[in-house]
């Protein structure tokens, strides 16, 4: 196998004192989507931020063999990691054209993905292009803001809770999404409280308790480990 995209490796991160991530090691292969599972608070959404550069690092972390830790967020981007955060963070006075536009990489021709794509993956969006991103319902801006990061063609995308609050039939639309994005060679570090969904497009699952790696696995290989489930997911 290649060498990994991503290597995780000793992660440490604070906030103030507190000790959040205490050793967490990991690796995501091109092309790869890979689950960072676990209750709330453990330090998944806290992993993927000190990678991005938004909460500063301590330990190593090489994406595409160069070492990225300390690096800024704009500079991360730059190198071809993108971000999806929670908070859906679109340009809510701007259309939806304008928010896509705003993702373009400027001065790279030739990327993997058009508006064109994302208006046939998501229709709605393209019904509304004119529309202020801030009228959009929950479900259309999470679409946006994904289509917005796909824009700027990164490597591989971190995804914060994606189908938090959605219905059922968007969660498996957003479901479909992932697996295209994947399917295009763009690698996901997919952050998800929704074990059916990650244990339907996962390639492998990492499951995180109080702020490291306790356990590395297949969607089959977790779906029998029942102990696990229970101490670590399971509410």
């Amino acid at each position: 196998m290649s060498a990994p995209l991503l290597e995780v490796d000793d992660l440490h991160a604070y906030y103030g004192k507190s000790h959040i991530l205490h050793g967490v090691t990991f690796n995501v292969h091109e092309g790869e989507i890979v689950s960072l599972l676990g209750r709330n608070g453990v330090g998944r959404s806290t992993t993927i931020k000190a990678i991005m550069g938004n909460v500063p690092p301590k330990g190593s972390i090489r994406f595409k063999g160069e070492e990225i830790a300390g690096c800024r967020p704009h500079q991360t981007a730059r190198k071809g990691l993108g971000f999806v955060p929670e908070t859906r963070d679109i340009f809510p006075a701007l259309t939806v054209r304008q928010n896509l536009q705003l993702g373009e990489k400027s001065g790279k021709a030739g990327g993997r993905w058009t508006m064109g794509d994302m208006f046939r993956m998501f229709p709605q969006l393209e019904d509304r292009i004119d529309a202020p991103g801030g009228v959009l319902s929950g479900g259309e801006q999470q679409m946006l803001t994904v289509c917005r990061t796909l824009m700027g063609d990164p490597d591989l995308i971190m995804i914060d809770e994606p189908t938090e609050g959605l219905s059922p039939k968007m969660v498996e639309h957003i479901g479909q999404f992932l697996e295209e994005i994947a399917g295009r060679g763009v690698a996901i570090l997919l952050v998800e409280q929704k074990l059916t969904i990650a244990l339907k497009i996962s390639k492998r699952l990492y499951v995180m308790g109080h702020g490291k790696i306790v356990y590395e696995g297949t969607p089959a290989a977790l779906e029998q480990a029942s102990a696990i489930r229970k101490e670590w997911l399971e509410v």
